[in-house]
């Protein structure tokens, strides 16, 4: 890899990166993220049974207000004006599974990666916290970036779904 760190300036020191000379343009990210449970909780989550209510409903709300709180939650992430955020779950009855998306964009000066990374996680979080007293074995894995559009460093796509997909 040659590309340097941008969170650093020439002393080494950390620093939060100057997109003040960036263009303002159309940028999107997703992130996927799946949290595995045992059948009978997986059920119980379907059927809205759990003791503390709609979890996917209250975990979508979470992964939401996470993704436009990330700015204050990673030191040297810009503060961003979200325009779309939308979090999304697919139920994976086989492997005992939840699946969380989590959608963010805007027009502005940097991508919102970070966004949608933190927005899937507190989703998969809140998932756990609410069925915890049901499956304290759950485990939440493969949290990545799936994909990204726009910016300086143009497309990305890091999941099988978007292959092939048309970003123009």
């Amino acid at each position: 890899m040659s590309e340097k760190l941008t969170h650093f300036d020439e002393r080494g020191q950390a620093v939060m990166v100057d997109v003040t000379a960036k263009a303002h343009t159309l940028r999107t990210a997703v992130a996927k993220g799946r949290i595995r449970m045992r059948r009978e909780t997986l059920r119980t989550v379907m059927d809205g049974g759990a003791g503390k209510g709609d979890v996917l409903g209250v975990a979508r709300v979470a992964g939401i207000m996470a993704a436009k709180k990330t700015g204050e939650l990673i030191p040297l992430c810009h503060p961003l004006p979200l325009g779309r955020c939308a979090v999304d779950f697919r139920i994976l009855e086989d492997s005992c599974e939840i699946e969380a998306i989590c959608t963010a964009s805007l027009t502005g000066q940097t991508g919102v990666e970070m966004e949608a990374l933190t927005g899937v996680s507190v989703a998969l979080l809140t998932i756990y916290d609410m069925c915890k007293a049901m499956d304290k074995r759950m485990e939440i894995t493969g949290v990545h970036l799936a994909k990204k559009t726009g910016g300086k460093s143009g497309d990305f796509v890091n999941d099988p779904e978007f292959e092939g997909e048309n970003h123009a």
